[in-house]
């Protein structure tokens, strides 16, 4: 009796090098799509929180600016001498202080835009003209130590423009101030000094299309 072996080959189940190399390209496509899609995702969100926070500064900004110039000093508390200088990308004012029970202080205010960064500070308030014109003049010269505060950042351009009654018209911050002149200041008061009655600030935010205006009223409050 004869008896024939038969040998069974089995075929092993799994994915061949073509498949694997087909499947490896489609999650390849699904991963860069899906990076993509976040990329884009994050960036908006970006834009957007940058905006959020340039909006922020410039609103706190501009009504500080408001409530300050609001509060100018007026003639009958600080007579002949200079209220407000506005030169270059800094303005520098005096504004009345008002607290419960106690009579009105003076208190410099000094604003001013320097490497994208607008900041404000303030000095001490007080009642002695003394002190107010060394707090004035520290100002001026730029070496005072009044603490910073930062407003706004992402600043490209600051320009300001002051309204004098007496001319009827706008004049380009600083120009007021005639060369070679020695401007009337606290610290050696002089003749009567022409009030400004209007401020106009123009910003400009890096990424914004069109600058932010404002004008404000001078001594309004």
């Amino acid at each position: 009796m004869h008896h024939s072996r038969h040998t069974t080959f089995r075929k092993e189940s799994g994915f061949t090098l073509i498949e694997l190399l087909v499947a490896i390209a489609i999650l390849a496509i699904i991963a860069v799509m899906g990076w993509s899609g976040l990329d884009s995702i994050i960036r908006a969100r970006q834009t957007l929180n940058r905006e959020l926070e340039q909006s922020r500064g410039t609103q706190i900004s501009f009504v500080q600016l408001e409530n300050d110039c609001a509060h100018l000093v007026s003639d009958a508390l600080l007579p002949r001498r200079e209220n407000l200088r506005a030169f270059d990308t800094q303005l520098i004012l005096i504004r009345t202080v008002y607290e419960d029970n106690r009579a009105p202080q003076l208190q410099v205010v000094a604003y001013r835009m320097l490497d994208g960064v607008f900041t404000r500070r303030e000095s001490v308030a007080t009642r002695d003209l003394k002190i107010l014109d060394s707090y004035w003049q520290s100002a001026l010269n730029g070496n005072d130590n009044m603490p910073v505060v930062k407003l706004q950042t992402d600043v490209a351009m600051f320009q300001m423009r002051t309204w004098n009654n007496d001319e009827n018209s706008w004049r380009v911050a600083g120009t007021d101030i005639a060369a070679g002149a020695v401007p009337v200041t606290p610290a050696k008061p002089g003749k009567d000094v022409p009030r400004k009655t209007g401020l106009e600030v123009t910003m400009q935010l890096l990424g914004q299309q069109n600058p932010l205006l404002k004008i404000f009223l001078l001594g309004a409050a």
